[in-house]
C-alpha cells in the first residue's frame, strides 16, 4: 500500500501498476485529499487514513483502473447507514465526485 500525498509522476504509476495491476484499489479522505493505493481491503487503507488523522466519515472508497482511466466509487467501505449511504456505490454526489476529482488529480499523469 502506499500513502499519496501529491500527483503521481508516469514512473511512480508504472511501479504501482507492476505491483498491483491494472485495477488499483483506493480508498480516500475526501476532506484532505489524500489516498491511499493498492489495497487488498479498502478498511486496510482506511486504518492508514486514520493513522493521519482523516475523520472516518471523510474517508470513502473506490478504485481506478490504470488501463483505461475508469474510476469507480464501490467499496464495503461505502456502506455508511448513518451517513444515508446504505449501498457499496457512493450515493451522495458530492462525496462520488469528490472522490473522483481526488482519484483524478493524484493520478494525472495517467
Amino acid at each position: 500500500m502506499k500513502l499519496i500525498l501529491s500527483p503521481l509522476n508516469k514512473q511512480e504509476i508504472k511501479t504501482l501498476q507492476k505491483k498491483y495491476g491494472s485495477y488499483i484499489k483506493v480508498t480516500v479522505d475526501i476532506k484532505k485529499n489524500i489516498l491511499v493505493a493498492g489495497c487488498i481491503l479498502h478498511a486496510d487503507g482506511e486504518k492508514i487514513l486514520l493513522d493521519q488523522k482523516s475523520l472516518q466519515d471523510n474517508i470513502w472508497g473506490g478504485g481506478i483502473n490504470l488501463t483505461t482511466g475508469e474510476i469507480d466509487a464501490t467499496a464495503v467501505l461505502n456502506i455508511r447507514p448513518k451517513l444515508q449511504n446504505n449501498s457499496l456505490e457512493i450515493l451522495d454526489p458530492s462525496r462520488r465526485k469528490k472522490l473522483i476529482n481526488i482519484v483524478k488529480k493524484l493520478f494525472s499523469s495517467l
